[in-house]
């Protein structure tokens, strides 16, 4: 190994370290690196640095000295980088109380876990503060509207149209060539060099009313802050959509529809209160409701199934609405944080009625909401595409 290759390599060694008598590395910083450290530092570090080296971490209760780190690590490390930090900073030292203020709020990198944080602190957030932190959240939802939308309304769409698809179109115009000389090759004659249509497939007539209703049931606890962001924003758009019918209830031990929310993802977000206990149950029983036609309706409840309220009566009302021909998604997070904390016991019993609990990934949401249209086996999609 060349000395140069050598040196890089003590270099990062030591940063990662944090440095100090036991590091090991022998390696001292400068300029640049040694603002790095310092950063680092003041999130990471418990004492214990080495002679001459002040190495306690923390940020104080000091603004100012939090808005020069927040300057700093947004210099010395990309973006996705400094938002773990930042997250790391607020639950490490305690920060929540600092982005109550505007200063503050302006010197972040907008992230949904920020997002989520913000949406916690929304009921003690004095009046200065609130606009800097809807600006916050504003940018992060653009952003995810931005990287989602398009993809999750062309998913719908197709879906919509391949389920409208019939065997018996009412006129020549509605056939659909290329598919119906696919499904016939076999009835092909060399001697004519023709195909013989037995079986047409073309398009039902395309409906201008809603084609089905979607029932957007979240759990606003404290756990579920990336996916109640995420669920907002992709509420928004399905509510978008005309052939659509959308609705958002989120809940804790009370219910609150939001769905009149729904043209304006930050409102909503601002109408969520993270926090509290669970009633899944008295949710279950709201939405039951809001649905008019259960064979053309899609119920799905984003929660991690710890139940505060009548766990049993909250299993007969899924299994009711199953029966009724609802189809029933559970997903216990919707975000890519991984696997979450779920109660098992309750994710198991909704898989012996036939109602899967799964983790999706917001990126993977709009494949499920098609796979959910066209009514296909939600189980064996979420096995393939998510691996669940």
């Amino acid at each position: 190994m060349s000395q140069e290759r050598g040196d890089e390599r003590m270099r990062r060694w030591r940063l990662v370290l944090g440095g100090g008598d036991a590091d090991g590395t022998g390696c001292g910083l400068q300029g640049t690196d040694a603002r790095m450290d310092a950063a680092l530092a003041a999130v990471y570090d418990r004492g214990g640095g080495g002679a001459g080296e002040a190495r306690e971490g923390g940020l104080g209760a000091s603004a100012p000295r939090v808005a020069r780190w927040l300057g700093d690590i947004r210099t010395y490390f990309p973006s996705t980088v400094v938002q773990v930090m930042q997250r790391d900073a607020i639950e490490r030292l305690n920060l929540t109380r600092l982005l109550l203020e505007p200063e503050m709020l302006e010197a972040v990198e907008p992230d949904v876990h920020l997002v989520g944080t913000l949406l916690a602190l929304n009921k003690v957030m004095p009046d200065q503060a609130r606009e800097s932190a809807r600006a916050v959240v504003r940018a992060v939802v653009a952003e995810l509207e931005r990287r989602l939308a398009q993809k999750t309304r062309a998913a719908v769409t197709g879906a919509l149209d391949r389920s409208a698809r019939t065997h018996r179109p009412k006129r020549v115009a509605d056939i659909d060539w290329d598919r119906t000389i696919r499904a016939n090759l076999k009835n092909y004659l060399p001697e004519r060099n023709t195909v013989i249509p037995s079986r047409l497939v073309g398009y039902a007539r395309r409906q201008r009313a809603v084609q089905r209703e979607v029932v957007l049931c979240i759990d606003q606890s404290g756990s579920m802050a990336a996916s109640v962001v995420y669920s907002s924003v992709f509420g928004a758009v399905l509510a978008s959509m005309r052939s659509l019918k959308t609705s958002l209830v989120v809940f804790d031990t009370a219910v609150v529809d939001l769905t009149d929310q729904l043209h304006d993802p930050v409102e909503l977000l601002f109408g969520t209160q993270l926090g509290g206990g669970t009633d899944i149950n008295r949710a279950i029983a709201y939405c039951q409701g809001l649905i008019s036609r259960p064979a053309d309706s899609i119920f799905i409840l984003i929660s991690d199934l710890y139940e505060g309220g009548v766990r049993q009566e909250m299993l007969r009302r899924v299994a009711a609405m199953t029966q009724a021909g609802v189809q029933v998604i559970v997903l216990l997070a919707l975000s890519d944080e991984g696997a979450p904390f779920y109660d098992h016991e309750n994710a198991a019993a909704l898989a012996a009625m036939g109602v899967p609990a799964f983790a999706c990934t917001p990126d993977a949401f709009p494949g499920l909401m098609a796979a959910a249209i066209e009514r296909r086996d939600i189980g064996q999609w979420a096995e393939r595409h998510l691996g669940a």
